[in-house]
């Protein structure tokens, strides 16, 4: 396996720029089984969940055309992939497809409108807590689809189309925001999703169902108000950037010091994440560029947080969060409310050197004046990349194991960290 190498103890100056959102792509790439038309996504970002994802589409007969580079684009600027489903052979998402990425789950939702029925396996993952379909599978249950769960699988049937109706969440869910939408779009009547996830990746959803003729309002609010339409046609979109990255880079840059202009995101997608670093002592900027992050040799505050749905702190910043508080003065108290097992970095970043305890759902870290680099391992996508911004600001030199992680979510990582004076470098497997 690959292995990432850094030493630490450089200070970032630059510019980075944020690629599409893969936490967008993946849904927007599902919907095109929505339509018998060409849907042209823009601004993909170059991951190995876009590539397998594209693997599964491939099973159902979904053809793909990715665009090659334009003059003045490279590996960092994203990539446009043209999607048809018009001759959708099976509509079953086999197990050793699905167990290796939970959003391709979440196909389940237009084959089954579209089509009257899906077989879908039960989904796979990162192994960051239990993550259930159950509330996925009953907001297709109020759309009239009737389930039956056989040997691993799901079985999804509407022989006469889905209808309109009323889901409410128990609880903010945003893949079961994802599939309602995505279900409620071809189904008679109206819909009306309460409780439903207010992130940025559902209104981007939603901007580009509404492109394709869908009739979706209320999106980036819990109220959610789908008219039924009896079919949608193709359309063109880009992606949105990617707030977690933009999130991550600006801790990198809070981490190891430095200036860095983080290139096309926007704000008001990860607020409550910029206010913190705020706190913490980092010199946020918005431009017309981007974010502009800097900050100078002073020692970093400690500040509590605890994750929770848009628009409070995001749950996949909190690893990054966690690193960024090792170096801080004091003691800072992270609780995670997501996920139950989204802790499991801790271990790991104990080996750079890092005080931190648990206390049920909160992690307690007292800051240090340094860390030490030391060999790691990534756990999940997440955790993966707090150990780099660790190994950014510890002494020596630190070796990251199983990056395959960190390829699932972040587009040329080293490229851009390298670009900004981190001295960092992929080590390829024999």
């Amino acid at each position: 396996m690959d292995r990432i190498r850094i030493r630490g103890g450089r200070p970032l100056e630059g510019r980075i720029p944020i690629s599409g959102a893969k936490n967008a792509a993946l849904p927007l790439m599902i919907a095109s089984l929505l339509t018998g038309e060409t849907l042209e996504l823009r601004n993909v970002p170059r991951l190995a969940d876009v590539g397998l994802l594209l693997r599964i589409l491939g099973n159902h007969g979904v053809d793909h055309a990715v665009t090659g580079k334009r003059p003045g684009q490279t590996s960092e600027t994203g990539q446009t992939i043209r999607l048809n489903a018009s001759s959708v052979i099976d509509t079953c998402a086999p197990y050793e497809l699905v167990s290796r990425m939970r959003a391709s789950f979440w196909v389940i939702a237009p084959l089954v409108a579209r089509f009257g029925e899906a077989r879908v396996s039960l989904p796979g993952g990162c192994a960051i807590g239990t993550r259930p379909v159950d509330l996925l599978i009953t907001a297709l249950e109020r759309l009239g689809v009737a389930i039956e769960i056989d040997g691993g699988y799901v079985q999804a049937r509407a022989a006469k189309g889905l209808r309109g109706g009323e889901i409410v969440f128990p609880k903010v869910t945003v893949s079961g925001t994802h599939v309602a939408v995505m279900a409620a779009s071809l189904a008679e009547g109206e819909t009306v999703i309460e409780n439903a996830a207010r992130e940025p990746e559902i209104v981007d959803l939603a901007d580009c169902l509404n492109k394709m003729g869908a009739r979706v309002s209320g999106a980036g609010t819990s109220r959610i108000l789908v008219q039924g339409v009896s079919r949608l046609h193709g359309a063109t979109h880009s992606v949105m950037p990617d707030r977690i990255e933009t999130g991550t880079y600006a801790m990198a840059v809070a981490m190891t010091g430095g200036d860095v202009l983080l290139e096309e995101t926007r704000p008001e997608y990860l607020q409550a994440a910029l206010d913190v670093l705020g706190e913490v002592g980092v010199d946020i900027q918005s431009t017309n560029e981007g974010i502009r992050v800097r900050r100078d040799g002073a020692r970093l505050r400690s500040v509590d947080v605890t994750t929770d749905p848009f628009p409070g702190f995001p749950t996949d910043l909190q690893a990054q969060f966690m690193a960024l508080m090792t170096r801080a003065e004091g003691t800072s108290r992270i609780r995670e409310t997501i996920f139950e097992n989204r802790f499991m970095h801790v271990q790991e970043l104990a080996r750079f050197g890092a005080h931190i305890r648990l206390d049920g759902d909160s992690a307690i870290v007292e800051g240090v004046e340094a860390l030490k680099g030391a060999p790691v391992m990534a756990t999940d996508l997440r955790a993966s990349v707090s150990l780099v911004i660790a190994g950014l600001a510890a002494e020596g030199e630190t070796e990251i194991h199983r990056v395959y992680h960190l390829d699932r979510g972040f587009e040329a990582l080293e490229a851009k960290l390298a670009r900004c004076g981190a001295e960092i470098e992929r080590l390829r497997a024999a």
